[in-house]
């Protein structure tokens, strides 16, 4: 037996039922729903040669290809010929005879070719076959619009359009018992330029829908003895009543046809194509055109039923359709049954084949613009097609409402902010969006899957992994089949907000037989979906499920019949990936010692043996690196230790939150710093801006220096007056430490001497009461030797904040150089990628003064060792290098880099544990793409077979319908069935031959299932 797994990638949370392969999500107030598992010439060059050649080349290298400015530019020189032949067609034609009959023309058909004249006998007769054409009647001047209905066309129903024998003109008699719309019935219709008035009671006229417009027309029924109804009599004929005992109103198949493909492509409502309709019929009255806006809307409701009905076979059987049976699903995917024929040996596996092979990979989303409001009156709804397409029927998903709890679970991962402003307006909605789930390959919609928010999209994708199983064995709407393995995953976007921690362990990069799938195909689905939903968002609530399960429909059946075209594409690139990324491994791997290669294969093994139970094993592919403690967490380690009785050191109660206090001098002093370097790179002669701009850094400063001042004896003791003049709190004309400047490019801005007044009062050179400024000696007297401890713990901090920006800054500054200095092509470019280098510069240096400075407060600090670890810095420690970069890059591998790069390593003595830990992430993550690619090859070459399997099965399947239609006697159900059973034939055999003349090109090896028979 073979085993199937379901790979799930998610946006949203679910859970789900699965029947025979059919999936089921929803959503729920308890947050219960939402299932997936898983030449440059002149113009007068081109005038001379077009004189010289009338045509062109149409084909092979000889063609000569023009610009579209170029044919304008022909055009303006042509424009006056054209108009001029335009405004000729507005007369008749000077003899002014009918085109058939050469007697006196009237009339100018529109519809037909060449508009050519008829005579009133003749323009009858030619549109006998034609009664939707648009004719004009020549009223001496000019031709004015009028109906065929002028010239005596009756439309003829049965008898092949000639007239009924048994034909009877009492229609005295019919008893009419509903309308098909809600005007009052009158045979009159209104005046207008566009229809003639008709009071006719022996040939009553009945409004008619066409492409070409709305259109009043005779319509004589067949009477003979065992004639069909009126209605199916029009239907019969290719019209569609929009009523059944008196039909007043029809709608062609093709007017119908085309709002559907109109409403499919661009999205257009009803309202707007009939007015389209209108607008077509008269351009100057279109009000006056019979509004047939809501018989539109119902027959096409009523159109979409029998169009799905015929196209999945059930008009050739009894059989009611099950749900889902009305949707189209992915030709590509693993279908027991239908593309795997298990029974056969189709899909029989070598030892060597993967397991993950068979797997169906889904992913779930929830599109929160399609949205819908209260139904105007739900009793009196009537659904047509309730969940036998995609949407799931509505009664058993509001059974399962009623009954699911609302558990209320705040995400430990992230907070989705669409989620939340889903949930935040809803009063007048009825559902806050959709949501469900596609196959994650190839973008198709998963049949009986999706559902509407009753409550926007509760919770989020690491809470429904957690609690999916959970949730499906408390239902007794849901189950999972048995032996199905569910895979979770979170799509490449959305894993970016979640936790760090999430990519590795649930993205599909480091999972086993995903191939190259993003998650994020559902994206692309929702777009044109959102082109109808504004439209859907006020129909009842049957109505916008069939409109958006025809929409559906539709996005599966284009993806199938252009699956061959992706399907080629995909192995291009798949081959194309699945060479190089074997290169970069290669040489990867060759620069890694032998031992540390297979220590990092038994990793990867046990990594992914134990994903299933355990996603943190995948860490693995993480740097595992122990960062060291920074400024904010020494605080805050030092405020929490405050309230602990075991902790030996407590400050009395006055001096509670110290470390708050010494956090904001070590602030202070930054700012300080910085100040002082933009100070520094003041020009001689400094602009009025800048000058501001620096005066306003100096007041926030001092400020902050004031209030600092001000909490000072709190922390010091009530005795000590920070103002005493033996206190040293004092204003210097230069820093009292006179740290390296790290910087480059100013040696040449010395500052003017109006920058350095002394009549300026400089609070970046105030020496603020921190006990390294106070001293050791002077500290121990007024008893703040715990102060000094926790301005230690708070220097640590500092001090690996420090370093730490600047190893993410020089990282920066080495990515610039390799991706954007060196492939700048042009000045301005070059300029940009430097500007950016400076920019990067200048973080990289106010870091390492920042550094400096607190490395000399260390230095007058007592009863500690961390100078030792914390080593001065020189200008050459500061240079990017590429082995930052790229470390894993030929000839880097035993290249050390400074100091500084391997302190965040704890208790590690080694100065390039850094670069080992980052080369064994690179080695992995490499590998894992090569994984990836080499499985995207085997998918795509798999999945060719299996859409061929597909085309054949539904061919085969089409033929049995032909072979039952024709034993029944139903010879259109034959003919249907077999051009259907041909269609197939014809994309099975196209894409066996693209695929076979792609693999012979790429030379791929192929596979077994490749070349054997269909399932």
């Amino acid at each position: 037996m073979t085993a199937f797994r379901i790979f799930f990638l998610s946006s949203a949370a679910a859970s789900f039922h699965s029947s025979r392969w059919d999936f089921k999500t929803s959503t729920s107030s308890s947050v219960n729903f939402f299932c997936l598992v898983f030449c440059g010439l002149s113009t007068d060059e081109l005038d001379r040669g077009m004189q010289q050649s009338s045509s062109f080349p149409e084909s092979g290298s000889d063609r000569i290809t023009q610009s579209q400015n170029a044919y304008l530019r022909q055009w303006k020189c042509k424009f006056k010929d054209y108009i001029n032949s335009l405004m000729v067609r507005e007369a008749p034609p000077p003899d002014r005879l009918c085109s058939v009959c050469k007697k006196d023309g009237v009339y100018r058909c529109h519809g037909c070719f060449n508009e050519p004249l008829f005579c009133t006998d003749c323009c009858r007769i030619q549109h006998q076959r034609h009664p939707f054409h648009r004719i004009s009647q020549w009223t001496g001047s000019f031709f004015q619009e009028t109906s065929l209905l002028k010239v005596g066309l009756h439309i003829h129903l049965a008898h092949d359009g000639t007239p009924c024998p048994s034909s009877s003109t009492d229609y005295s008699s019919d008893v009419f018992q509903w309308s098909d719309t809600d005007d009052d019935i009158d045979d009159d219709y209104p005046e207008g330029p566009f229809i003639p008035p008709v009071r006719d009671p022996d040939q009553p006229a009945i409004t008619i829908v066409d492409k070409s417009g709305v259109h009043s027309l005779s319509i004589c029924y067949c009477h003979c003895p065992g004639a069909l109804s009126r209605d199916m009599q029009l239907f019969q004929a290719g019209l569609f009543p929009a009523s059944f005992t008196r039909p007043k109103t029809a709608f062609t198949f093709a007017v119908l046809d085309d709002f559907l493909l109109d409403n499919l492509e661009c999205g257009t409502s009803a309202m707007n194509y009939y007015s389209k309709i209108r607008r077509l019929t008269s351009s100057i009255f279109p009000l006056m055109v019979p509004d047939r806006y809501r018989e539109l809307m119902r027959a096409a409701r009523q159109w979409r039923q029998c169009k799905l009905y015929k196209w999945h076979g059930f008009a050739h059987k009894d059989d009611q359709p099950k749900d889902g049976d009305l949707a189209l699903f992915c030709p590509a995917c693993p279908q027991p049954g239908i593309n795997l024929d298990l029974s056969t040996g189709t899909v029989t596996q070598s030892d060597d084949t993967p397991s993950w092979l068979m797997t169906r990979y889904l992913v779930m989303d929830g599109n929160f613009k399609a949205e819908h409001m209260h139904p105007v009156n739900p009793s009196d709804e009537v659904s047509l097609m309730d969940g036998l397409g995609f949407m799931v029927s509505d009664d058993r998903y509001k059974s399962h409402l009623a009954i699911a709890r609302d558990h209320v679970q705040r995400s430990d991962c992230n907070n989705h902010r669409a989620v939340n402003q889903a949930n935040a307006s809803r009063q007048r909605l009825e559902a806050t969006g959709i949501g469900g789930c596609a196959c994650a390959r190839h973008g198709c919609f998963v049949p009986h899957s999706m559902v509407d928010f009753q409550k926007g999209e509760r919770p989020t994708e690491s809470l429904y992994n957690k609690y999916l199983k959970d949730r499906i064995a408390s239902s007794m709407y849901l189950s999972i089949p048995i032996g199905m393995d569910i895979i979770p995953g979170i799509g490449l976007w959305h894993v970016h907000g979640h936790q760090d921690s999430c990519f590795v362990r649930y993205a599909s990069n480091f999972i086993h037989g995903t191939g190259r799938i993003d998650g994020e195909i559902m994206e692309t689905l929702w777009a044109p979906l959102n082109i109808i939903s504004p439209s859907a968002r006020g129909m009842g609530t049957p109505h916008r499920k069939e409109v958006l399960d025809y929409q559906m429909n539709d996005c599966n059946f284009m993806k199938m019949i252009r699956i061959t075209k992706f399907l080629s594409r995909k192995l291009k690139e798949a081959i194309k990936g699945a060479a190089e990324s074997k290169l970069a491994f290669d040489n990867l791997n060759e620069t890694a010692q032998p031992d540390m290669v297979i220590l990092w294969k038994e990793e990867e093994a046990i990594a992914h043996a134990n994903r299933a139970e355990d996603p943190a094993a995948m860490d693995i592919y993480e740097v595992r690196l122990e960062r060291a403690p920074t400024r904010k967490q020494q605080e805050l380690r030092l405020l929490q230790a405050q309230n602990r009785t075991d902790h030996p050191v407590i400050n009395p109660p006055g001096r509670r939150g110290a470390a708050t206090w010494l956090a904001t001098g070590l602030t202070i002093e930054e700012s300080q710093i910085s100040l002082s370097r933009d100070v520094k790179r003041l020009r001689t002669h400094p602009t009025d801006t800048q000058l501001l701009k620096v005066a306003r850094c100096r007041d926030k400063l001092h400020a902050q220096i004031t209030r600092f001042l001000e909490m000072a004896p709190t922390y010091l003791g009530g005795d000590v007056d920070v103002n005493d003049p033996d206190f040293p709190v004092i204003v210097r004309n230069s820093l009292e430490d006179n740290y390296e400047d790290y910087s480059d490019f100013d040696e040449d801005q010395n500052p003017g001497p109006d920058v350095h007044d002394a009549s300026i009062f400089q609070p970046e050179l105030t020496v603020i009461p921190l006990p390294s400024n106070i001293g050791e000696v002077r500290c121990r007297e007024l008893g703040l030797t715990n102060l000094m401890k926790e301005e230690i713990a708070l220097r640590e901090g500092q001090a690996n904040d420090a370093l730490h920006a600047i190893r993410v800054h020089l990282g920066d500054k080495a990515v610039i150089f390799r991706n954007t200095v060196r492939s700048a092509k042009s000045q301005a470019s070059s300029t940009r990628a430097w500007t950016q280098v400076r920019s990067v510069e200048t973080a990289v240096n106010l870091n390492a003064s920042i550094y400096s400075k607190c490395r000399s407060q260390l230095a007058k600090l007592p009863d500690h060792d961390l100078l030792t670890k914390y080593l001065p810095l020189k200008k050459e420690d500061l240079k990017a290098s590429s082995v930052v970069a790229d470390p894993n890059a030929r000839g880097q591998r035993d290249i050390t880099l400074s100091w500084f790069w391997s302190l965040d390593v704890q208790g590690d003595t080694s100065g390039n544990d850094w670069m080992t830990e980052f080369y064994r992430v690179n080695w992995l993550r490499t590998k894992a793409l090569r994984d990836r690619w080499n499985e995207e090859v085997m998918l795509v070459k798999h999945e060719m077979q299996w859409s061929i399997n597909f085309f054949k099965h539904r061919a085969k399947q089409w033929l049995g319908h032909m072979r039952d239609a024709t034993s029944a006697g139903l010879t259109g159900h034959t003919c249907y069935a077999a051009r259907q059973s041909h269609i197939y034939d014809q994309l099975a055999a196209h894409a066996e031959d693209s695929f076979r003349k792609m693999i012979v090109q790429l030379q791929v090896p192929v596979p077994v299932e490749v070349v054997v028979g269909t399932g």
